[in-house]
């Protein structure tokens, strides 16, 4: 006798069936995207399907951007996105390697599932693998805080390392000093908003430059001053127009237009009053979230002071951040409100544009990436380049040490886990094997992804780390194994974040022996 448990419409896999559906959905996201793993890696174009024109087209390498873009409906593959933007969040960068680094695992344990060995001793052994792996990570870290000019190359080594798989490949070395250099003025701060990044099509990428204080893209009010030095900044959210009543649904009758003048006039007084308060507390630079109409900017323009209208919100949060100051609304307690400071607010010209830039400003760290480029879509990549960039090596500062790249640090760690498989008694050792066997896949995938023999190449790799090499790795551009010291150079958190992450997931997919889909709902007429 049989029993219906769930609604009709539901369906139910189990057993293997369900690992089976995990493990493969899994593993064809780390396909889709390990092509995008490397320097050599190449490029995904994403299309909406409603999009027209270059609108809604996106051209990416990044694996958080793919992910999150395209529509699944496998619960494996889901979990790989969201450990691609934990990544991307947390670290900023490697949310390929992440997924791709999950996907192998899961592959070596298909194979294991089919020689009929349980799960659970799986995962008890990757999780010996893993914590195998990461000790060899730690005892391979090494930080060169103290001395400064090693420690400033080495920043410029993870930012050239990261860029090199990106779209500014070309200008890798330009673009590690802007990097740097902006990371650097944040003194040791993981807040990013001090860094802003304009993007201005036209000219070519290496037109790009970092500038010193904050950008603002809008125009200074008409008959105003184009250079304020010794800025006092009043940073508002608040209307300054005059043509409407602000009561919803009210009406105003008038027998003559005598009556309507005398209601702009009233209006008029209004506004001068408000301008008139602003102006008392001493400022010459006005930035406000919305409009500033034509009678209330020609009132500031008479008193000298510089009106900046419909800063987006963006802007205005950041600006008030970076010139000390708070977002005012109300002006009847000005002893309340915290104005901002900088040195000289001037206009300035990028490309054909009219913007507004704030120079020494309060927070000496504020700082403006200015990208140039052909298309929007460059631009936009340009921009998740250098976010990654800034993201690892704002991360690096906080967390100094530095592990080396090329596949240096996978083959460690897949040495170690070989290592101590061999201590391990029973089918553990086995799934710690093919944990090794996953993390050695990682450097084989770069030197596919260059077009190069992986099999000779990580081969070579494997005996020079055998041989007691161990800071060996690949050249991806001349196609050998050299000494990577200096040449490739990772952040430490981000290789452990991508090896913690990935066998989590793993692991957690493993787990799964039952998948319930519920019936889709149905739609009435």
């Amino acid at each position: 006798m049989s029993t219906q448990l769930f609604n009709e419409g539901a369906t139910e896999e189990r057993a293997e069936n369900a690992r089976l559906s995990n493990i493969i959905g899994a593993i064809a996201v780390g396909d889709l995207v390990k092509s995008t793993l490397g320097p050599k890696g190449m490029d995904k174009i994403l299309q909406s399907a409603t999009s027209r024109g270059g609108d809604g087209l996106i051209v990416t390498n990044d694996g958080a951007t793919i992910l999150k873009s395209i529509p699944l409906d496998n619960a494996a593959a889901k979990v790989l996105v969201n450990i691609s933007k934990v990544q991307d969040d947390e670290v900023g960068d490697g949310t390929t390697s992440v997924c791709v680094l999950a996907a192998e695992i899961l592959r070596q344990a298909e194979q294991l599932l089919d020689q009929r060995m349980h799960p659970q001793t799986i995962i008890d052994g990757f999780r010996l693998a893993t914590a195998s792996a990461r000790e060899a990570l730690e005892r391979s870290a090494v930080s060169h805080k103290d001395d400064e000019a090693q420690w400033r190359e080495d920043l410029l080594s993870i930012a050239r390392t990261t860029l090199s798989s990106k779209v500014l490949a070309a200008d890798k070395h330009k673009f590690a000093e802007v990097c740097v250099d902006a990371v650097l003025r944040l003194k040791g701060s993981t807040n990013l908003d001090r860094i802003q990044i304009i993007k201005k099509a036209g000219g070519k990428v290496s037109d790009s430059y970092l500038s010193d204080g904050f950008i603002l893209n809008k125009k200074i009010g008409v008959n105003q001053p184009r250079l304020i030095k010794g800025a006092r900044i009043m940073v508002a959210n608040t209307p300054m127009d005059t043509d409407k009543v602000k009561v919803f649904g009210a009406k105003i009758k008038v027998s003559d237009t005598a009556q309507l003048a005398e209601l702009e006039r009233a209006e008029r007084e209004k506004m001068r009053a408000k301008v008139q308060k602003i102006a008392a507390m001493g400022i010459n630079v006005f930035v406000n979230r919305q409009l500033i109409y034509n009678w209330p900017e020609q009132l500031f323009a008479d008193a000298g002071i510089m009106a900046i209208e419909h800063a987006d919100f963006d802007g205005v949060e950041r600006l008030a951040l970076v010139t000390g100051g708070e977002i005012a609304s109300s002006f009847d307690s000005p002893e309340l409100l915290k104005l901002g400071a900088c040195d000289t607010v001037e206009e300035v010209i990028i490309g054909e544009d009219r913007m507004v830039k704030f120079g020494g400003a309060a927070a000496g760290q504020a700082c403006t990436v200015v990208l140039r480029g052909g298309t929007g879509q460059m631009l936009d990549e340009a921009e998740r380049s250098i976010h990654d960039a800034i993201a690892v090596l704002s991360q690096t500062i906080a967390e100094p040490r530095i592990v080396y790249g090329g596949g240096c640090s996978e083959m460690l760690m897949s040495k170690a886990v070989d290592d101590a498989a061999k201590l391990v008694p029973g089918k553990k050792s086995i799934a710690m094997e093919a944990f090794a066997k996953a993390l050695r896949q990682m450097p084989t995938i770069l030197a596919d992804n260059a077009g190069l023999d992986s099999a000779d190449l990580v081969a070579r790799l494997r005996a020079a780390h055998y041989d007691g090499k161990s800071t060996s790795g690949l050249d991806l551009f001349e196609g050998d194994v050299i000494d990577v010291v200096g040449k490739v150079t990772e952040s430490f958190k981000l290789k452990r974040q991508v090896l913690l992450s990935a066998s989590e997931a793993a692991e957690m997919i493993l787990r799964v022996d039952d998948i319930i889909r519920c019936a889709p709902r149905q739609r009435r007429n």
